[in-house]
């Protein structure tokens, strides 16, 4: 039964993305994210879903001819194609092509996908579709999650969906946590009242299902993110003392096994995971000067380790998404990288500036402040994680990039859109049928009153 229902989603968006690719990119995206198909006993379980909705997109992207299918719109996507062409020679370069290039193919994938994305998102109706799709399905990956927090006492870890780059445990907590400040961009969008409750409520759910991963690195992003959005706040004073009612309650619900793990932030240095971290910064940032491409896909390898590192007896992956990148793609690759987080960053500024300059384009707005508050966590939390590759950074990269343009144009005028439920005429730039005097009131703070 599952695997008919996975099927009856996926094909159709599949075929109707031969003449609709954007609909192709939401169906690469669920299947990237989600694994919907690892969900299956059956032929599903197996069924190359992801290639079809990729060749579907692609042959629907060559189909329409569409004059504006260019993803070359800013900075950040320039910056990303200079670092995938750098990758793609750090891999070359490397210690081992051969045996690193599955993980090159997988990351190729991705970005591929992200410059189709590029190409054929145009509207707010594709940047909305974008956001439901990515961050909903990690949203229902975590509601799971945080009821089965919830109904253990958070003495069994959460994990993510096998096969995925966020399978692990630690991985999981930083997707959901990245994937919370969007969910709140999306409930701003939403009129129904009981639309906004149930995105309280799946926040709630998603963060417990961080705290229930027992993962370190993703309470240090939780908490970088709650600064942000209690700085920004209208009220630090009310939002603060919120903030440190619903830490505590969560908090004091975990079992004293989660609150020992947390506590080893502090005496890391009697961690055997922390030094193995430790271990593999060190042994990242030493090989950088030896192998100015990087040691490709693989750095984790026990001679580099044995030459490089001060703990030669711990070998493992970086834990980390800046020595990830340093390791595999050396201090070019780790320029790129942050500059592509910097260009991104500024953009989303952009949005926050000038997308509360309208009534129309308030949503613009919203999504560029939660889009950096989404960045900082995964900023934070990154650095004790290996997700350099992870879809979610890089699709909110394309949905800020994408508003940006929609908002340089006036996407307004040439698309339907609504201003607090009041139609918007195309070609008009304001609510249809509406005095001045009755438009939305925009207060200092950009938010509309």
């Amino acid at each position: 039964m599952r695997d008919v229902l996975i099927l009856s989603l996926a094909l159709p968006g599949i075929f109707v993305a031969l003449w609709r690719p954007w609909v192709g990119v939401m169906m690469w995206t669920w299947i990237s994210i989600m694994n919907p198909h690892r969900l299956g006993w059956g032929i599903a379980y197996d069924a190359p879903l992801a290639a079809l909705s990729a060749a579907a997109t692609l042959i629907g992207l060559v189909a329409t001819k569409d004059e504006r299918a260019s993803p070359f719109k800013g900075p950040p996507v320039t910056i990303l194609a200079v670092f995938v062409v750098w990758m793609t020679i750090s891999w070359l370069m490397g210690i081992d092509p051969v045996n690193d290039y599955e993980q090159w193919s997988k990351v190729m994938k991705v970005n591929l996908m992200l410059f189709v994305g590029l190409a054929v998102l145009h509207s707010k109706q594709h940047v909305l579709a974008l956001m439901w799709v990515s961050v909903g399905s990690l949203a229902l990956l975590g509601m799971k999650g945080g009821v089965f927090t919830l109904a253990t006492g958070g003495n069994h870890r959460v994990w993510g969906p096998p096969g995925t780059f966020i399978a692990d445990n630690n991985e999981f907590a930083l997707a959901l946590i990245t994937a919370v400040p969007m969910l709140r961009f999306l409930q701003l969008q939403l009129s129904s009242k009981w639309g906004r409750r149930l995105m309280t409520l799946a926040m709630l759910l998603c963060a417990t299902a961080a705290l229930g991963s027992h993962s370190r690195g993703g309470l240090l992003a939780l908490l970088a993110m709650s600064m942000l959005l209690w700085w920004r706040g209208r009220s630090r004073l009310v939002g603060g003392v919120m903030m440190i009612v619903a830490g505590v309650a969560l908090v004091s619900f975990m079992p004293d096994s989660w609150t020992d793990r947390m506590a080893t932030i502090e005496t890391y240095q009697a961690d055997h995971s922390a030094i193995g971290r430790i271990s593999a910064w060190w042994n990242a940032w030493n090989m950088a000067f030896h192998y100015p491409f990087g040691a490709g896909f693989n750095a984790a390898r026990p001679a580099l380790f044995a030459k490089y590192s001060p703990y030669p007896e711990f070998v493992q992956g970086a834990h980390s998404i800046y020595f990830l990148v340093l390791g595999n793609h050396g201090f070019i690759g780790l320029a790129l990288y942050l500059a592509l987080g910097v260009a991104t960053w500024r953009s989303a500024s952009w949005l926050r500036v000038h997308g509360a300059k309208s009534p129309e384009s308030i949503w613009c707005a919203e999504l560029g402040s939660m889009a950096q508050v989404s960045l900082l966590g995964f900023a934070v939390g990154g650095a004790f994680l290996s997700l350099s590759y992870f879809d979610l950074p890089y699709i909110i990269m394309s949905a800020v990039v994408v508003t940006r343009i929609w908002v340089q144009t006036e996407g307004w005028r040439r698309e339907p859109t609504y201003v607090h439920n009041w139609k918007v005429v195309p070609g008009m730039g304001g609510p249809a049928r509406r005095k001045p005097s009755q438009l939305p009131v925009q207060n200092s703070s950009g938010r509309l009153g």
